[in-house]
């Protein structure tokens, strides 16, 4: 047995449930709860204070799912070189990583676009100030995170769909 391979697995399978469980937490979850008990400008604060919180983890889980990712295909007896695509496997992996690049942009947006605007927010309101597009941004958080886990879901059936060829 490949132990090295079986930890990539490993990690690859924990850093998945990290993310796309995150994000289903988030847009399923905690945003609808939050939406429905406080006011827009605490509704901000929380969101706030959770996707800063959750930054990070994604950042970390998206490093270990490039990096075993890049192990496990590597591995595959169906991979048969950096974009080869002739067979249903590499179709079905190059289909995953275009959802995973999707997954990618818009996390980035949602931590280095969308969470300064909300920290900025966060101050104003802070100061006893007006916020600024206060409500829009918070649609467009909610709608990004939506989008982010249906692209998550994408992602694990294109897996699952490698899985079988």
């Amino acid at each position: 047995m490949n132990w090295l391979l079986a930890l990539a697995y490993f990690a690859h399978f924990v850093a998945t449930v990290v993310w796309v469980g995150g994000l289903a937490l988030l847009s399923l979850v905690i945003w609808p709860v939050v939406k429905q008990t406080l006011s827009p400008e605490d509704a901000s604060k929380v969101m706030f204070g959770l996707q800063k919180r959750f930054s990070p983890l994604a950042i970390l889980s998206l490093a270990v799912l490039t990096g075993t990712g890049l192990m496990q295909m590597s591995a595959a007896p169906q991979y048969e070189g950096l974009l080869v695509i002739d067979n249903g496997w590499s179709i079905a992996i190059l289909i995953k990583h275009i959802g995973y690049a999707v997954m990618v942009i818009i996390g980035a947006y949602l931590t280095w676009g969308l969470l300064p605007k909300l920290a900025h927010n966060a101050l104003l309101m802070g100061a006893g100030k007006e916020p600024d597009g206060l409500i829009q941004l918070q649609k467009r958080q909610a709608r990004l995170h939506y989008l982010n886990f249906a692209c998550g879901l994408f992602v694990l059936l294109f897996t699952a769909i490698a899985r079988v060829l």
